[in-house]
């Protein structure tokens, strides 16, 4: 049993990592920060989590996070990097959830995130919390930085074609679609109803700072420099991403099918569908799954890839829980046998 400290408990993020923590057998909540909910009791803000947690959120600095053995940071972008090293040194492991310690280029990190970086050896040091790729190092970090959700599809969806060297690494696209929660638990005029729904558009067109971290993840796989254009877009939907990518074959005999199937094969959230399958972001609602489709149309050169993930859960949450089990050397599963929500 390990002692878990939640910083910033009242967004999705925060929420859903609740809902996997309350229920893992390994675990045991310890401590849930908020500074403006400081003194309430977590199921009062979360009534869904009455009766499985008795907590009430403090400060950080009242939470004796240091005490803790892991501390999960479901707080916005530019606090875990002015606050994960205290807690290092005081031999807690971290997970960063938002993108503080996912890109190596401290300069890039800088021009798309707005602010210097406090803590330029940790971003050295962190590892990605990708498990499909850095399993090993995550089973060893004290600091790892989970995946945005984005990168985690567009990734995962391209993997295969760019190791078996069977696509251009300079013309690839992803058409890419995300339900509202993504952009957080938040007050903001475009994300109301009226305003979102019924409707879908793009947004970031000319530069998203997902693109960055994307592109680096491939990059390492490959070891050359990746073209990307990446579209995002707004749907009148709360959870879920679907990804569509699109990339110019250069092997034309190749199974396409079988390696997707041979690269995931022991991959426990990962599901490549039947060849011919159509996907939908329902089938993984709630889930720590990430389903892929791949098919070359019409033979006609280009390869179509179709991933989805819950964004809230393998694009956040979950993927934490899944880095949390490989760092304390549990089941990687346990806490996320979890079947989709439907309707």
């Amino acid at each position: 049993m390990i002692r878990v400290g939640i910083v910033g408990g009242t967004g999705y993020t925060g929420s859903e990592l609740l809902r996997l923590l309350v229920r893992h057998e390994r675990v045991e909540v310890s401590a849930v920060t908020s500074r403006s909910l400081a003194g309430t009791e977590v199921a009062e803000f979360h009534p869904g989590l009455r009766g499985a947690i008795e907590l009430v959120f403090s400060t950080p600095e009242a939470a004796g996070l240091a005490d803790c053995d892991l501390v999960l940071f479901a707080t916005p972008n530019g606090t875990a990097m002015n606050e994960a090293a205290a807690l290092l040194d005081a031999g807690a492991r971290v997970i960063d959830l938002a993108a503080d310690f996912r890109i190596k280029d401290l300069s890039v990190w800088e021009h798309w995130y707005g602010m210097t970086h406090a803590a330029p050896a940790l971003v050295e040091e962190a590892v990605y919390g990708l498990p499909e790729v850095n399993r090993e190092a995550i089973a060893s970090a004290r600091l790892v930085a989970n995946p945005g959700c984005y990168p985690t599809a567009v990734t995962l969806g391209l993997l295969p074609l760019l190791e078996a060297g069977a696509v251009d690494p300079a013309r690839l696209i992803a058409d890419v679609k995300s339900g509202v929660s993504g952009a957080g638990r938040k007050a903001s005029a475009a994300l109301l109803m009226a305003e979102c729904g019924e409707s879908f558009k793009s947004y970031s067109v000319g530069g998203h700072r997902h693109q960055p971290e994307i592109r680096e993840n491939l990059r390492q796989a490959v070891g050359v420099d990746v073209g990307l254009t990446f579209v995002p877009h707004l749907v009148p939907m709360v959870r879920g991403i679907e990804a569509s990518l699109y990339a110019p074959l250069e092997q034309r005999d190749l199974d396409l099918q079988t390696l997707f199937e041979n690269r995931y094969r022991d991959e426990p959230f990962v599901d490549v569908l039947p060849l011919g399958s159509a996907v939908e972001t329902r089938s993984v609602r709630g889930t720590n799954l990430c389903r892929l489709s791949v098919l070359e149309p019409q033979g006609a050169g280009v390869v179509v890839v179709q991933s989805i993930i819950d964004n809230l859960v393998k694009g956040a949450a979950g993927q934490a829980v899944q880095n949390m089990n490989i760092m304390f050397g549990w089941d990687e599963a346990a806490g996320l046998a979890l079947s989709a929500l439907a309707p």
